[in-house]
């Protein structure tokens, strides 16, 4: 008796043929509503996505992602490595928003607002099917017509490449290596060669492929949709059994000994419009990015079979499957107030937060030590970080304990903008000002003589103090025994 291996699922992915190739994708648009919305949006987003390194706030980029020198700026504020808070908040934000958004409209943001889609729909495959011609009419065909997309290709991946560049390394450095040779900046100019190279391959080759394989937002679904959420789906109540028109009288009534269809001819639009290959009509599925097209599809067939449109429509699981559906779920609820929470925390220490950081830490090497006068020297590392868009000068003083002494040998301290600077100084105080633990506590104050002052308290270390009483009575005591011992002076630390 021999096993035999089960055979393999009709389709894993969309993208993947039987025999396990690339099932390669040339989608037919279908132009209806929703196309023409979804261009209208890219085109804007396109402007958005090109001028926004170009734009300033407060006069700092709109967005710079400066991750060499660790600071990013949004909206005219600067974020610092010193601040894990407020990025942590931030992000957070960022999710509970796509978890929000998701919970309401779907994955809106997949085929509506997402740079893969932009620029896959509505730049790289208009530019192919300008070429090589839309499914079923060709244009220019052979070699000729794919050197020339692939010429044009190149270019364009230029263009956005100094684009997405822009966001990291800002427009006037990004200005700068176009104005030099190659030769003289090799670094830069390999990163922007391999970028351009990693556009081409994404939107050239890899394609869709992003976003059923690279891409955790489809796989994310099952946690972020409900049976109320926003999708793109097919109404398999009205739509069921497919039959062809023939199957049917010309009045459209069913014919003797025949079972009555549903609304859906199995004509296959929505398949060969969608971008992901699939069959919408299998209900949800990972890959399905919401982009409308086989709702536009399947609205043109059913007009012109006399048939009411919405077969495929937006709408929710619970809709479609004609149940009456919950206005308010307890996630479109719980996240909101999350977020205002996050947003609340995140705008408070934003406030609060100054024009500047000061961070005091320990010196290296020994604690302490004991000057040849008697007074005892802490060696401390001040850390100033100036969040002004011109330098700074901080002047350092010490307001306490009583006779310390502040030594540097530099006060006031200049900070350049944006630039955070490591100082060490010293601290000399009196031996007394030190507990029988050798602690000793001192307030400082950095101050730039204008809008910026902060006073800091830091423990110094230095000896422990003798207790004059104890002292006596151990004497007295030693002296009363016939044994007088001379205590040692304590060694120096």
């Amino acid at each position: 008796m021999t096993s035999q291996t089960p055979a393999p699922p009709s389709s894993v992915l969309s993208t993947l043929n039987q025999d396990g190739s690339r099932r390669w994708l040339r989608p037919r648009p279908s132009r209806g509503k929703y196309w023409r919305r979804r261009r209208a949006v890219a085109l804007i987003l396109l402007a958005v996505f090109t001028l926004t390194p170009y734009l300033t706030v407060n006069d700092k980029p709109a967005i710079l992602l400066d991750i060499v020198h660790r600071q990013f700026t949004i909206l005219g504020f600067t974020f610092l490595p010193t601040d894990t808070l407020l990025l942590a908040l931030l992000v957070i934000g960022i999710f509970l928003t796509i978890f929000l958004c998701t919970a309401f409209f779907g994955r809106i943001w997949c085929g509506w607002a997402c740079p893969q889609t932009i620029y896959l729909e509505f730049v790289y495959r208009p530019i192919e099917r300008f070429f090589e011609g839309e499914p079923g009419r060709k244009t220019m065909t052979g070699r000729g017509g794919k050197a020339a997309k692939l010429v044009v290709y190149i270019v364009v991946s230029v263009a956005l490449a100094h684009t997405f560049l822009a966001y990291f390394v800002g427009v006037k450095t990004l200005v700068h290596w176009m104005q030099r040779s190659p030769l003289e900046h090799p670094a830069s100019f390999l990163l922007v060669a391999a970028v351009t190279a990693l556009m081409l391959f994404d939107f050239g080759y890899f394609r869709e492929q992003m976003c059923i394989i690279a891409c955790p937002y489809g796989r994310f679904q099952s946690v972020l949709l409900d049976r109320g959420s926003l999708i793109v789906g097919y109404d398999r109540l009205r739509g069921e059994p497919r039959g062809r028109r023939a199957s049917r009288d010309i009045s459209l009534n069913v014919l003797p000994g025949t079972t009555p269809n549903g609304d859906c001819i199995d004509c296959g639009m929505c398949v060969t419009t969608c971008p992901t290959g699939i069959d919408i009509r299998g209900g949800l599925q990972m890959e399905c990015v919401h982009c409308a097209q086989c709702i536009d599809a399947c609205d043109t067939v059913m007009t012109k079979i006399g048939k009411p449109i919405g077969l495929i429509r937006y709408g929710s699981l619970a809709q479609l499957e004609h149940e009456p559906q919950r206005r308010w779920r307890p996630r479109v609820l719980i996240y909101p107030i999350i977020l205002l929470v996050v947003a609340g925390a995140f705008f408070t220490v934003l406030g609060v937060r100054g024009n500047a950081d000061v961070v005091l830490l320990r010196g290296l090497g020994q604690p302490f030590s004991i000057l040849p006068d008697g007074k005892v020297s802490n060696q401390i590392r001040i850390k100033v970080t100036n969040r002004r868009a011109n330098a700074a000068s901080y002047a350092i003083s010490i307001e306490s304990p009583s006779g310390a002494l502040l030594v540097s040998t530099e006060n006031p301290l200049t900070v350049g903008a944006g630039e955070q600077r490591t100082e060490g100084i010293l601290i000399e105080l009196p031996r007394d000002v030190f507990d029988s633990a050798g602690l000793s506590e001192a307030r400082l104050t950095i101050t730039d003589g204008e809008n910026f002052s902060k006073t800091v308290t830091y423990r110094l270390l230095g000896p422990a103090a003798h207790r004059t009483d104890e002292h006596h009575d151990d004497s007295e005591h030693r002296k009363s025994d016939g044994h007088e011992t001379h205590d040692k002076e304590p060694a120096d630390d």
